[in-house]
């Protein structure tokens, strides 16, 4: 896939697997089903696996052009400096929204699976007081340290896989072929729904603000990183695609209808999951598979929102300067989270629109100015010109279907 020059010892692969894995599979995965129910399922898989190609070999750009910056350099040092400032401002405004909205969206969607969980226990605990008793657990694990994040997020990825195979493996075991073709649905049309879940997609293999923190992980290792990034992405397709089996193979089209209705938040879907399969052990492996799932995405999301405002701001490494951190990072969200507790759903939808930015069309500016500056003599992604084109493209046609979206331009399956 690339040229690498390097016999630099790293530390351990898995660590920097769980931390790109951890990142992308999380909450964000709820949302696929509800928005891709009017595509369906076999449309919803080439989209996927198209933003997957487009999604990784962005952040290896990236990479590509971080190599040639001091460790610790974030977005905010490398694109004044190759960009410009102009660019530097768009650039980090669409930064700080992706992972501002993206830990406030996680802050909604565990103050939901909370709540759904303690109702399950008969205790009940405001959706709001669940979000923010998580944030702040999320916020020390965080000030801690970068290992910290990553042998937490090692803990809560092992346990959400493990709960994952057990709960769709019963869910596999249980799908329908007439519910998976949609056999119920003769004339049915699902090419007029594929673009809009695009900007979705895009938002769930979001993990590019974790590429410098991978780099402070082990060094201008570039060999060790790519191997992060394409096992942590490919883990992410691959988890990504039994689930979009085990909904529409379980959950018939129309009833999505009613899902997306209600909010399309984490509680409504595994409600409407519990009551097709209608099993109490398999509600109970959801609920704990869901409670993992923004567990892990949530510390590695707000991880690169940490490192990114430390380098914007300036922050040393040290506990005050960390705490500095960590209230930029934090505060903000969640008092999102307390005054808007319901905007999970929407929240992810925007965060595709500006990660097109952040995540697709400076990654591929970064490289070709790279390239001309420094020659990437560390690394450099294959493809040439033509593959920087292509992720341009991308991020420009993702950005054009949300606003067309936003407006009502394009069909919406109801």
């Amino acid at each position: 896939m690339a040229t690498l020059t390097t016999t630099q010892t790293s530390p351990s692969l898995l660590g920097g697997v769980v931390i790109i894995g951890g990142t992308i599979i999380g909450a964000g995965m709820f949302s696929l089903p509800v928005v891709m129910s009017g595509a369906w399922f076999f449309w919803s898989m080439a989209a996927l696996v198209f933003t997957w190609f487009c999604m990784l070999h962005s952040g290896l750009m990236i990479l590509e052009a971080n190599l040639n910056y001091r460790i610790g350099s974030s977005f905010d040092t490398i694109t004044k400096d190759l960009l410009g400032k102009g660019w530097n401002v768009v650039n980090g405004i669409s930064i700080a929204f992706v992972l501002y909205i993206l830990t406030y969206a996680y802050i909604s969607a565990s103050g939901s699976i909370l709540h759904h969980t303690f109702a399950e226990m008969s205790l009940n605990v405001p959706a709001r007081a669940a979000g923010f008793a998580f944030a702040l657990l999320v916020a020390f694990v965080v000030w801690l340290s970068t290992k910290a994040v990553s042998r937490m997020t090692a803990i809560v990825l092992g346990a959400k896989v493990i709960t994952f195979f057990l709960t769709f493996g019963s869910l596999l075991g249980h799908v329908q072929p007439a519910t998976l073709f949609n056999v119920a649905e003769s004339h049915a049309s699902y090419t007029p729904y594929l673009l809009m879940t695009l900007p979705f997609c895009l938002a769930s293999f979001g993990y590019h603000g974790n590429v410098p923190s991978l780099m402070k992980y082990y060094g201008k290792d570039p060999r060790t990183i790519v191997k992060c990034l394409i096992y942590g992405t490919l883990l992410a397709l691959a988890l990504y695609s039994v689930w979009l089996l085990g909904t529409m193979g379980n959950i018939p089209r129309p009833e999505f209808i009613g899902i997306a209705q209600k909010g399309g938040n984490i509680d409504v879907l595994v409600q409407a999951l519990s009551g097709v399969l209608n099993s109490r052990s398999l509600d109970l492996l959801l609920v704990v598979f869901s409670n993992f799932a923004v567990a892990s995405s949530f510390l590695g999301v707000t991880l690169g929102l940490f490192d990114y405002l430390a380098d914007l701001f300036g922050f040393d490494d040290s506990a005050m300067g960390r705490f500095k951190t960590a209230l930029l990072t934090f505060v903000p969200p969640i008092v999102g989270g307390l005054l808007w507790p319901n905007g999970f759903l929407y929240a992810i939808g925007y965060a595709g629109l500006a990660a097109t930015i952040w995540a697709a069309i400076v990654p591929a500016l970064l490289a070709r100015k790279s390239r001309e500056r420094f020659g990437s003599p560390k690394f450099r992604v294959w493809g040439g010109t033509p593959m920087i084109v292509l992720i341009l493209l991308f991020g420009v046609g993702n950005a054009l279907v949300h606003i067309l979206s936003s407006f009502n331009l394009l069909p919406v399956y109801q």
